[in-house]
């Protein structure tokens, strides 16, 4: 469904630099890969994204940003000094004009001709109805749950060939409900053998909603608790990225970093750094920095950060939605502490609490 506005943008990128720019083919392969990659980490390819142009104009734009940091790095490597600042920053201009517009037409070619894919649902409406609504609605209506079934497999035979074959109703048959599925085990089996296409509850929601409600791990218990158990040693891979990453971010970030230390000493003084306690992965406590964006006095007892809003700086309003005070984070993940891609490492009390609180937190 997505792979349309990747492959476009790809030729898109590959023509500007081919054509426009005159680069060598094999320079523009490795300059549209590069920028394709930076706009596919910031998720511009999302439906909900595409459908606002603001949004993919910004997202398109951190996007292109972050693939020129991959291109500076390669250009001295594989690139032989080739681009030059001028073509840099007009390929950069271009594209953030271009690319939005593109993602705007797809999404109306979307929302128009793409055809819905309807479900026929093993699972009880009272249980899991308000889950698929939001999938439903997320899919912006391109995915429908038609019928739910508590079903005997005689039942289920009568709506499937009803429905799959007869009033060509159904596209898929999903699984909500393990337990239920149990029931009719061997009708499922015989229907995906026959090709008629099977899919699972969890599969839908991860993406669509980009996360795992709560309702869905009790639904898939059992599936959820292999995979939450099974650790996983982290990749050299993972790692080697990490350290990459962590210092090319201090590199880039460090007139930001300097600039903003300077305004807070003249503001509040120092310290400059915070410093607090965290919980990492594995429940591991570790030391978390970042540039002050507050004022220096205690407050009693933890506190969310929108609790506190009489305590920011001047500085810190500007630094704190520009994320510039969490670029000193770069020094946790370049220690191993944290990383790149991962969960946000909360606060003790609050973790402790969270525990308590929300099932399967850990």
């Amino acid at each position: 469904m997505n792979r349309m506005p990747k492959i476009v943008d790809l030729i898109i990128l590959f023509l500007i630099n081919l054509i426009l720019f005159n680069f060598p083919w094999h320079f523009s392969i490795i300059i549209s890969i590069s920028f394709f990659l930076g706009l596919f980490a910031f998720r511009t390819y999302d439906l909900e994204i595409m459908k606002s142009l603001n949004d993919s104009i910004i997202r398109v734009f951190l996007g292109l940003i972050v693939g020129s940091v991959f291109l500076l790095i390669l250009d001295p490597l594989f690139l032989e000094n080739f681009i030059n600042r001028n073509k840099f920053i007009y390929n950069i201009l271009i594209s953030v004009i271009l690319l939005p517009l593109m993602h705007k037409v797809y999404y109306k070619i979307f929302e128009k001709y793409e055809k819905p894919k309807r479900y026929l649902v093993i699972g009880r409406r009272d249980e899991i109805g308000d889950i698929l609504e939001e999938i439903q609605e997320k899919s912006l209506n391109k995915v429908r749950f038609v019928d739910y079934l508590n079903p005997s497999p005689v039942v289920l035979e009568k709506y499937v060939e009803d429905g799959l074959k007869t009033k060509n109703k159904y596209d898929a048959i999903l699984i909500a409900n393990p337990v239920l599925k149990k029931k009719v085990e061997d009708k499922i089996e015989e229907y995906e053998k026959k090709g008629i296409k099977v899919e699972y509850l969890p599969y839908l929601a991860e993406k669509y909603l980009k996360r795992i409600p709560l309702k869905v791990i009790e639904k898939f218990e059992e599936y959820y608790k292999i995979i939450f158990e099974n650790t996983f040693d982290e990749s050299p891979a993972k790692r080697i990225i990490d350290i990459i990453g962590s210092i090319i971010g201090l590199i880039v970030f460090s007139p930001f970093i300097l600039v903003a230390s300077l305004l807070i000493i003249i503001e509040d003084g120092l310290p400059v750094i915070f410093k607090q306690y965290r919980i990492g992965k594995d429940n591991k406590e570790f030391l978390l920095v970042k540039l002050r964006s507050m004022k220096n006095f205690r407050t009693n007892g933890p506190r969310f950060a929108d609790e506190e809003q009489d305590r920011i700086l001047k500085i810190g309003k500007i630094i704190r939605p520009l994320r510039i005070d969490e670029s000193l984070q770069f020094v946790n993940i370049l220690k191993g502490e944290m990383s790149l891609v991962g969960p946000r490492p909360e606060q003790i009390p609050f973790v402790r609490e969270f525990e308590k609180l929300i099932p399967y937190f850990n």
